[in-house]
């Protein structure tokens, strides 16, 4: 994920790169989040002007779809899977664990910035309940002593 600050030279120039795309919009927040690493506010007029769509529009799309954060991530990201076969195998208590080792809640970031906490609505490990991720890598069969290793891996 990239971390290259914000600015709306930049931001024009990602949307000129796919504005001849048919559908042009997840595209360009998708380049937003890799360059930025997050969709930030003040890009989404810049972008519904350039596409000649509201700003409601393009803020429609960045609150509907999990994959734009709308604030920086975390050094990590633990995303915990908190589907219905993931529930039913118990992962709740081990959301509530890892909240509680990173002081925060789901959706948060800790204080130091090292971990962002995110729920996801399936991994497609249903077999292998519960499961998470942590930056982009998948572990199923979740329990405190995996968990507590994710934690610890992420430096928290």
């Amino acid at each position: 994920m990239g971390r290259e600050p914000w600015s709306e030279p930049r931001t024009r120039q990602i949307v000129t790169e796919h504005k001849g795309l048919e559908g042009p919009l997840m595209p360009i927040l998708h380049a937003c989040v890799e360059t930025f690493g997050f969709v930030p506010q003040e890009a989404v007029p810049v972008i519904a002007n350039e596409l000649n769509l509201s700003r409601a529009e393009v803020h429609g799309v960045v609150t509907f779809y999990h994959d734009f954060r709308r604030e920086p991530a975390g050094k990590h990201v633990l995303k915990m899977c908190r589907a219905e076969a993931c529930q039913s195998m118990g992962c709740e208590p081990l959301v509530k664990r890892a909240e509680d080792r990173l002081g925060i809640k789901c959706g948060e970031t800790s204080a130091d910035g090292r971990v962002t906490l995110e729920p996801i609505y399936c991994l497609g490990l249903c077999a292998t309940a519960p499961s998470a991720m942590l930056d982009g890598k998948i572990v199923g069969r979740l329990n405190e002593a995996k968990l507590d290793k994710l934690l610890k891996g992420a430096g928290a």
